[in-house]
């Protein structure tokens, strides 16, 4: 899969930057938004439809790289007790709404004429069925609402777009600062190496697989 021109969201951060990298590297002709380039919240409706309502070009490859772990120095909570309603609040505003305001412009603006490819980044703790140490409730919340969010947008997008394919992908335990306080002991590899893991399993992936789950090694991830 060749992929023409991509529209990376979020190309600011770790792994937006090493997919704007390496896009690069293959010929493709990236469009970057991030908050820092272009004032892109993905948190204000506002903001999201000034920026990608001013796109009026089509692309084959759209992902959205954009997300956090703590925020506003909120860390995720060790147990129940720590949970905060406006903490709740803020991870599902950045994780879940946030790409949920970008899949809004999908349609108009991915490929209709060829293959194409629509990614969210979520994360394997987002799996509720893979949960098995408990903790992290709004940042797991969030990331399984997200995976809804794109099964949800999966099933519409095929409907118009029959070559596309939509997708939740976790890029695994990547080396940037968004990461760094939590790696510990985890294995952990540098953005630039996630950045060619997610893009070639992206690549082989067609529109039988959209509305799926996958991960840095292309294995697929239970919900």
């Amino acid at each position: 899969m060749i992929w023409k021109n991509a529209l990376i969201i979020g190309a600011s951060g770790g792994i937006g930057a090493a997919l704007c990298a390496e896009l690069d590297v293959r010929s493709v002709a990236v469009t970057a938004r991030s908050r820092s380039g272009d004032g892109l919240d993905v948190t204000d409706e506002a903001s999201v439809e000034r920026v990608l309502g001013g796109l009026d070009q089509r692309f084959d490859l759209i992902v959205v790289a954009s997300g956090a772990l703590e925020v506003n120095g909120a860390e995720p909570e060790k147990s129940l007790k720590h949970i905060t309603a406006q903490g709740m609040l803020d991870q599902f505003a950045v994780n879940a709404v946030g790409p949920a305001l970008v899949l809004r412009h999908a349609a108009r603006l991915a490929s209709r004429d060829r293959a194409a490819h629509v990614a969210v980044l979520s994360a394997r703790v987002g799996s509720i069925t893979d949960n098995r140490l408990g903790g992290w409730h709004s940042y797991r919340a969030a990331k399984a609402a997200v995976n809804q969010i794109v099964r949800g947008a999966s099933i519409e997008l095929a409907r118009s777009h029959k070559q596309l394919t939509c997708v939740a992908l976790h890029p695994g335990t990547v080396q940037t600062p968004f990461t760094e306080k939590y790696v510990g002991r985890h294995p952990a590899v540098p953005a630039p190496e996630a950045a060619i893991h997610l893009l070639d399993v992206l690549s082989d992936l067609s529109p039988a697989q959209t509305g799926g789950f996958y991960d840095w090694s292309g294995a697929e991830v239970p919900w």
